[in-house]
């Protein structure tokens, strides 16, 4: 009798990623250090506890069955405190852990959530890990803000992203409100064919500028009757006894979570926008793209803290505009 393996979530399970995982897996031969970026922890997550699940049990020794969570070979390193930050006493704490012997495994795995809230001590350390890597050691690093991370972690990782397995971050808004949606991606999409087309003339930065401001008024738009749509139906769903403090926070929650689903798209629609270019062999496009993904990385990462929605939207696109027009 042998036991089945976690399963990964339903909609990568089959995915080209997952088998290149898999077949790692299956060869002995998966990187000690993994970094799982995408923009729903909660997916990454999933992946990551069914990749050590499959490394930590023997599926032909299920008497010495451990969900991985819970396997005396698996190491969890998380955020804490005010600041919900990872700070170097922990970090030293996972790695003299991991720097012992497996008890039951033939392995040991360690996962680090969120590992982009590293604070700069923490990460210096964590970093001499990766440089000299403990044996039998595996290493997953979670994070929805890929480029917050030192550049010299990420280098040290074999990188792997995930696409969140929902729908469209507008699936229960009116048909109004996604078309209006659609329509500003599209506006995004032919405002970033005219700035790497060349701007030169003040005339035209003018108008390039006039379209930031444009998007923003949309963008926000899209944001304000989103929540408003979702919230009334989930509004009739809640317990009629939750005082008003409580129905608010429900309320900026859904905001809060359509927010950075818009963002997300926006990220899928810039790499859109720049794959043809690629693939006619604008090497210029690459560094661009890197630099746009990063900075509206950066700004998703700025809601979670609470910044204003259209100043994080407004200093993206004001960044977008210098860089694919100075291409």
């Amino acid at each position: 009798m042998s036991t089945v393996p976690l399963s990964w979530p339903s909609a990568l399970d089959g995915t080209p990623t997952i088998a290149v995982i898999e077949r790692a897996i299956d060869r002995g031969r998966l990187a000690h250090s993994l970094l799982l970026h995408g923009e729903n922890l909660g997916t990454l997550a999933t992946v990551a506890h069914a990749i050590a699940d499959r490394l930590l049990n023997d599926p032909r020794q299920p008497s010495q069955y451990f969900p991985p969570k819970q396997h005396p070979d698996f190491y969890a390193l998380r955020p804490a405190g005010k600041m919900r930050q990872i700070g170097a006493e922990p970090t030293r704490d996972l790695i003299g852990k991991i720097q012992v012997s497996a008890t039951v495994s033939k392995r040991k795995v360690a996962v680090i959530y969120e590992a982009d809230r590293m604070n700069v001590a923490a990460s210096n350390i964590f970093l001499k890990t990766l440089e000299e890597p403990t044996p039998s050691t595996t290493i997953l690093m979670l994070t929805t803000r890929p480029y917050s991370l030192l550049p010299t972690i990420r280098s040290r990782c074999l990188l792997f992203r995930f696409t969140d397995a929902g729908s469209s971050a507008l699936v229960d808004a009116d048909e109004a409100t996604r078309e209006l949606w659609e329509s500003t991606r599209a506006r995004y999409s032919a405002w970033l064919d005219q700035l790497s087309s060349g701007v030169t003339e003040k005339r035209a930065i003018a108008d390039q500028l006039l379209g930031v401001y444009g998007l923003i008024t949309r963008f926000n738009a899209v944001l304000a009757a989103a929540t408003d749509t979702i919230w009334k139906t989930q509004k009739e769903k809640l317990p009629e006894d939750l005082d008003d403090d409580e129905q608010e926070a429900i309320e900026t929650g859904i905001a809060n979570g359509i927010r950075q689903k818009l963002f997300v798209e926006l990220e899928h629609t810039t790499r859109a926008f720049a794959q043809p270019l690629l693939a006619a062999g604008d090497n210029s496009i690459r560094r661009t793209l890197a630099a746009a993904i990063g900075k509206l990385e950066y700004n998703a990462g700025l809601l979670r803290l609470n910044l204003n929605e259209a100043a994080a939207f407004e200093d993206f696109l004001l960044a977008s505009l210098r860089l694919w027009s100075k291409r």
